[in-house]
C-alpha cells in the first residue's frame, strides 16, 4: 500500500495509499540526512544478521548532539517542525515570483518542480510523522505542519498569475515540441492540477470550484471517520452465549467489525446485519460526497468524475474500466459458481441446520475449505522465515536481477523515531548510492496496524547536477525477536514484505528528472504492478529456496511446502476475484452520470445481484463502509488491473528464470525509471514488447487461477 500528499505538487497521478490497502530521497548526505553530499559510508554491515538481533542504540555523538528527523537538522525537537516549514514557505514564495517573471521555457517546468519539491520535503515527511512517531509532541506539529502547507497549496492553485506562467509555454506549439517528453508530460501534469481547481474559470466559477474542494475535503474527513465507528444494540437483544464476542458499553453491545473470521454462524451474521446497518448522517454524507465530486467534475469539463480521475492511467477512460470489469466477470461466472457450491457443501457439512449461502459466509468458509483441502498451517513455514533470512533473500534477489544491494547503516542519535528502526542503504555495483529505506517493521504501541510505503523524499535532478536521492519508509508490523528466536514471518508477512519492498525498489530506481513524477508517484492501476509482481517472486521455490532455512537446523523448506500453500491461494479464489470485481463496479457507477437513478443503497443491492451472487441482505449498507470511495474515488479497479500487468510480466518475462539479469534490466529501463514521467500503457508494452487487449488483462487474471494439478493430486 503506498501513501503519499495529495497536494498539486505530487501531480495528477499521486497514489493514495494501498489496495492490498496503500500508501507511494534527496540529497543522501552525512548519516543519509536530506542535506549534505553524497557518500559512500564504511558503517554499512551485512542485511540479514541485523534483522535478526536486536538494534543497537543509535551512535553516541560529541556532547550529545542531535542529528533530527531523517537527518534534518531541524527535526531534532518538534518545535524544529514549525522552523522547516517556514524556510519551506519563504523558498515557495521566492520560486513563485521566478517563476512568473521567467521567459516561457524548459526552466519553466524547472521552477514548478522546485515548486513541488520545496512543499513536499515537508509535507511528506511530515505526513508520515503524524501517524507513526510514538511522541504525542512530533505528532501534533506534523498534523500542524501538514495544514499549514495545505493552506499555501490552497493559495497556489489559485494563483492566476502562476498558473499563466505555465499556460504560457503550453499554448505556444513551437516550445511545446521543444521539450523533451518527460518535459512536456510534466508541465501537463503541473496544468491539469492547475484545472481541476478550477483555475482556468471565470471568477465566479472559479470560486464554486475552491468551494466544491474544500467541501469534498471535509466530507471527505468525515466520510472516513465514520466509516470506522461501531454500531451498537440493545444486549437484550442478542443470544446470552454470543454476547462475550462483541465490546459491551453499558446496556449495548459495540460491533465494530464484521468478525469474518468467527467460526460461529451467528457471531458472523450478527455482525455483519449490525455494523452494516444504515446511518442517515453517513448516507447523507456519502450523498454530498459523489454529488460533489460530480459537480466539480463537469465544472471543470468533464462529463463525470470517473472521466476526470482516470486521466493518464492505464485504462484512460471509465468506458474502458467497464469493459475490462464485464469481461472478467462473464470469464470468472463458472468458477465462482463451483466456488459457491463448494463453500455451499463446506457450510452443509459443519452446519446442516442451515446451509443457505450468505454474504458473511464467504471469507469462513473459504478459509474453511483452504485448511481442509491443503492443512496450511502458518506455524509450520514460520521457522523457516526468520527476517534476517527474508531480507537476506530480497537483497540476493536484486542482487542478481538489478545488481543492486542492501547494506545497514547505523543511524545517528535522534535520526530515527524507534529504536527498532533500521536504516538500510540501497547501493547499485556501478552507479553506487541510489537512497535510503528506513525500516519501521515491528509492532509497538499505538502504532498503525497497516502495512504501507512512504515516501518521505522523493529523488529529482538538482539545480548543481547533483542527483537528490530518495528516502522512503517500509512500515510492517511483525512480531519482535524473543530471547529463543529471531522475529519469524508467517507466508502472508513475508508476502507483505515482498510487496512493500517492491514500491521501496520503485522509488529508488524511478530515477527521474523531476520529483513531481519520481518513483511511486504515478498513476494508481500503474503503482501497485512493481508489488504485486513481487509477490510472484515471494511464491517461487527457486526464490524461496535461497533464503528459507530453518533458523535452528537449517533444514532448507521443502518444496512440496512452497507448491500447497501456492496452491491453496488459489482455492475459491475465483469468487474472492468476483467480490472484487463488484466493488470495483459499485465505485465506477457512483463516479458516473449524475444524478444517480436510485438511492446508494439500490445501486448497492443490484450491483451485488448481478455481480456477486451472494444476496443482498434487506437494512444493510455495505457502502457506508466503503472507505477506499475516499482514496481511489473511481480507481478501486486499479487493484485488479495492476495484478493483470504483474502477473503477464512475471509469466512472459521472469516465469522461466526468475534470476534473468537481462529481464530484470529491461524491467528497469522499460517500467521502474520513469516513474510516472512516462504514459503507464507505454512502459507496460515497452516491458512486455507488445501491445495489449482488454482480453489480454481479463485472461492473464484467470489464468492464474487454474491448479497445478500435479500439487492438486498429489496432495488429495
Amino acid at each position: 500500500m503506498l501513501k503519499a500528499w495529495r497536494l498539486w505538487c505530487l501531480g495528477s497521478g499521486g497514489t493514495p495509499v494501498t489496495l492490498r490497502m496503500l500508501r507511494k530521497g534527496r540529497g543522501g548526505g552525512s548519516g543519509g540526512g536530506l542535506c549534505g553530499a553524497r557518500r559512500v559510508s564504511t558503517s554499512w554491515s551485512p542485511v540479514g544478521a541485523a534483522f535478526n538481533v536486536k538494534a543497537q542504540p543509535a551512535r553516541k555523538e560529541l556532547f550529545g548532539e542531535r542529528r533530527g528527523l531523517f537527518g534534518v537538522p531541524e527535526l531534532s525537537s518538534p518545535e524544529g517542525f514549525h522552523v522547516a516549514q517556514e524556510k519551506a514557505l519563504r523558498q515557495t514564495e521566492s520560486l513563485v515570483e521566478s517563476a512568473c517573471a521567467t521567459p516561457p521555457g524548459p526552466q519553466t517546468v524547472c521552477i514548478f518542480d522546485q515548486l513541488s519539491d520545496a512543499l513536499c520535503k515537508v509535507a511528506d515527511l511530515a505526513d508520515f510523522v503524524k501517524i507513526a512517531h510514538p511522541d504525542p509532541a512530533y505528532r501534533e506539529a506534523a498534523e500542524d505542519a501538514c495544514r499549514n502547507i495545505g493552506t499555501m497549496v490552497e493559495k497556489l492553485n489559485t494563483n492566476v498569475e502562476l498558473y499563466q506562467s505555465l499556460q504560457k509555454l503550453l499554448s505556444d506549439e513551437n516550445l511545446v515540441a521543444s521539450l523533451d517528453p518527460e518535459t512536456r508530460k510534466v508541465a501537463e501534469l503541473f496544468m491539469f492540477d492547475f484545472e481541476i481547481s478550477g483555475i482556468h474559470l471565470d471568477e465566479e466559477k472559479r470560486k464554486r470550484a475552491v468551494d466544491l474542494n474544500v467541501k469534498i475535503l471535509d466530507l471527505s474527513s468525515t466520510f472516513i471517520v465514520q466509516a470506522h465507528f461501531p454500531n451498537k444494540i440493545d444486549k437484550c437483544l442478542l443470544p446470552e452465549h454470543i454476547l462475550y464476542n462483541f465490546v459491551h458499553d453499558g446496556d449495548h453491545a459495540l460491533v465494530s467489525s464484521l468478525h469474518a473470521e468467527s467460526s460461529d454462524d451467528l457471531v458472523r451474521e450478527v455482525a455483519y446485519k449490525v455494523f452494516l446497518y444504515p446511518n442517515s448522517d453517513q448516507l447523507n454524507c456519502l450523498d454530498e460526497l459523489l454529488s460533489s465530486r460530480d459537480h466539480l467534475a463537469k465544472l471543470v469539463g468533464y462529463s463525470t468524475f470517473a472521466h476526470r480521475a482516470l486521466q493518464g492511467t492505464i485504462a484512460k477512460s471509465p468506458e474502458i474500466v467497464t469493459q475490462f470489469l464485464e469481461k472478467l466477470s462473464e470469464k470468472l461466472s463458472e468458477r465462482t459458481i463451483k466456488d459457491f457450491d463448494m463453500m455451499k457443501e463446506m457450510k452443509m457439512k459443519l452446519n446442516p441446520q442451515n446451509s443457505t449461502l450468505m454474504p458473511w459466509d464467504h471469507p469462513y468458509y473459504s478459509g474453511a475449505i483452504r485448511a481442509e483441502r491443503y492443512n496450511i498451517e502458518p506455524s509450520l513455514y514460520c521457522p523457516f522465515f526468520s527476517l534476517g533470512a527474508c531480507m537476506e533473500g530480497l537483497n540476493l534477489l536484486f542482487r542478481q536481477l538489478l545488481g543492486i544491494s542492501l547494506y545497514v547503516e547505523q543511524p545517528e542519535k535522534g535520526e530515527v523515531w524507534c529504536e527498532d528502526v533500521r536504516k538500510l542503504a540501497v547501493v547499485h555495483e556501478t552507479e553506487g548510492l541510489l537512497g535510503y529505506i528506513y525500516c519501521d517493521f515491528f509492532q509497538r504501541a499505538d502504532k498503525p496496524h497497516q502495512d504501507c510505503h512512504f515516501t518521505i523524499r522523493g529523488g529529482r535532478l538538482k539545480e548543481n547536477g547533483e542527483y537528490q536521492l530518495p528516502v522512503v519508509v517500509l512500515m510492517l508490523n511483525l512480531p519482535h525477536s524473543t530471547s529463543i528466536a529471531p522475529p519469524l514471518l508467517t507466508p502472508g508477512m513475508l508476502e507483505n514484505l515482498f510487496h512493500e519492498m517492491g514500491h521501496a525498489m520503485h522509488s529508488m530506481l524511478g530515477r527521474t528528472r523531476y520529483q513531481h513524477v519520481t518513483g511511486t508517484r504515478c498513476p494508481t492501476d500503474f503503482a501497485e504492478v512493481p508489488s504485486i509482481l513481487m509477490e510472484y517472486f515471494a511464491s517461487d521455490y527457486r526464490v524461496v529456496n535461497q533464503f528459507a532455512k530453518h533458523y535452528q537446523t537449517g533444514q532448507a523448506l521443502p518444496k512440496n511446502m512452497v507448491s500447497r500453500l501456492c496452491e491453496s491461494k488459489k482455492i475459491c479464489a475465483a469468487a474472492d476475484m468476483q467480490l472484487q470485481v463488484f466493488y470495483a463496479t459499485l465505485d465506477q457507477i457512483y463516479h458516473g452520470k449524475h444524478p444517480l437513478k436510485k438511492s446508494t443503497t439500490d445501486i448497492l443491492k443490484e450491483t451485488q445481484e448481478k455481480f456477486y451472487g451472494l444476496p443482498y441482505v434487506p437494512n444493510t449498507a455495505w457502502q457506508l463502509r466503503f472507505s477506499h470511495l475516499v482514496g481511489y474515488g473511481a480507481k478501486y479497479y486499479s487493484y485488479l488491473m495492476s495484478r493483470a500487468v504483474a502477473s503477464m510480466v512475471w509469466k512472459e518475462c521472469f516465469m522461466q528464470d526468475p534470476f534473468s539479469r537481462v529481464m530484470g534490466e529491461r524491467y528497469r529501463r522499460e517500467m521502474l525509471a520513469h516513474g510516472g514521467g512516462k504514459e503507464p500503457m507505454l512502459m507496460v508494452q515497452g516491458m512486455l514488447q507488445k501491445s495489449l487487449s482488454i482480453e489480454d488483462f481479463v485472461g492473464a487474471l484467470v489464468s492464474d487461477l487454474d491448479m497445478d494439478f500435479e500439487t492438486y493430486f498429489m496432495d488429495s
